[in-house]
């Protein structure tokens, strides 16, 4: 536990410490945010505002994460494991970011690059999952503490949940500390559904008794540590943006960590705002089409139509993390 406790403070800390010497890299750089033209009026004053600092907390909680591990349990490691695919899906994100920000090509990598490369990446680390012996094909059933074996289904209904969590992940980055408070509260229930596994080490729900399950606890209070410390930079006004590559890190992490721990279910409630988000710019397009111009939500994604309605982003961000923190408690509870 004092590891865990350790990795939780030395990772705040680090942001305190780095953040400050990095932003004036960035600056000088000129890596700054290209506001989107079509976005909300009230954006266009942070056109140029330092991005892609999601480099720093990626690279703490990799950073401790591999320094304060535990017992390494090899191939089949838990916490390697998730750094590994949040890692990958980082370089997405900041292949992404560099087009955009160093080469000013506005609109990154094509559509379809990006899509490639998370499927690959998707499929690759869903295969990894499926043939691990602490792993499966089985998704536990929450609520009813049943496993349910996708067989041959789990690899290709998987890596559809990868790119799906991801690229929510990346449309919920949209307000000045919206996505890293949602991951800081998410990543706390991640942690506690952890918890849950290591008590429960050997049972049906978590079948893994060698203690695994406490790597996934020290990255989950890692990463809660370090977006809370950049929470201080990138809270309205942001003084720095995490970026794609921020971004789909934490996506990365969240769907891996969801994927170990054989509790995808669960996304829907811990990962709940970064789906909506997804899911209110499907609707938006689909609608307009069908109405040949017609709008459900003043803009998409959900955030943006709450701040045309005329909350602040500091409104958006609480209403968002409460729901978070109330939809992780229940996530845990589902397995009681």
């Amino acid at each position: 536990m004092l590891r865990f406790i350790a990795a939780l403070l030395v990772s705040v800390a680090a942001m305190f410490i780095l953040m400050p010497l990095v932003l004036p890299v960035l600056q000088r750089l000129k890596i700054g945010q290209t506001i989107y033209a079509l976005g909300p009026e009230s954006h266009k004053v942070k056109q140029g505002t330092p991005t892609m600092g999601g480099l720093v907390f990626a690279g703490v909680t990799i950073v401790l994460v591999l320094t304060m591990h535990g017992r390494w349990y090899g191939t089949s490691d838990f916490g390697l494991a998730i750094v590994v695919f949040a890692l990958v899906s980082m370089v997405v994100g900041f292949v992404d970011d560099y087009i955009k920000v160093v080469q000013k090509r506005n609109l990154g990598l094509v559509w379809w690059q990006k899509v490639v490369a998370q499927v690959v990446s998707g499929a690759l680390f869903s295969l990894y999952c499926a043939h691990s012996p602490s792993i499966g094909t089985q998704i536990v059933i929450p609520f009813f503490n049943v496993e349910w074996d996708l067989g041959a289904w789990y690899v290709p209904v998987m890596t559809l949940v990868i790119l799906f969590i991801v690229n929510s992940a990346n449309l919920q980055d949209g307000l000045d500390g919206l996505l890293a408070t949602v991951s800081t509260v998410g990543s706390v229930g991640w942690g506690a559904l952890a918890l849950f596994g290591t008590l429960s080490a050997g049972s049906q729900l978590f079948p893994d008794a060698s203690g695994n399950y406490a790597n996934v606890i020290l990255f989950a209070v890692t990463l809660s540590g370090a977006c809370t410390g950049f929470l201080w930079f990138n809270f309205h006004p942001a003084k720095v943006f995490m970026g794609d590559t921020g971004s789909m890190f934490i996506g990365g992490a969240m769907v891996a960590m969801a994927m170990v721990l054989r509790l995808p279910m669960l996304l829907i409630f811990i990962a709940f705002t970064m789906i909506v988000s997804s899911l209110s710019v499907i609707l938006q397009r689909v609608y307009f089409k069908l109405t040949h111009g017609k709008r459900i939500l003043k803009m998409s994604p959900l955030h943006h139509h709450f701040e045309l309605s005329g909350m602040t982003e500091a409104q958006i961000v609480a209403m968002y993390a409460a729901v978070t923190g109330i939809l992780s408690m229940v996530a845990v509870l589902s397995l009681l």
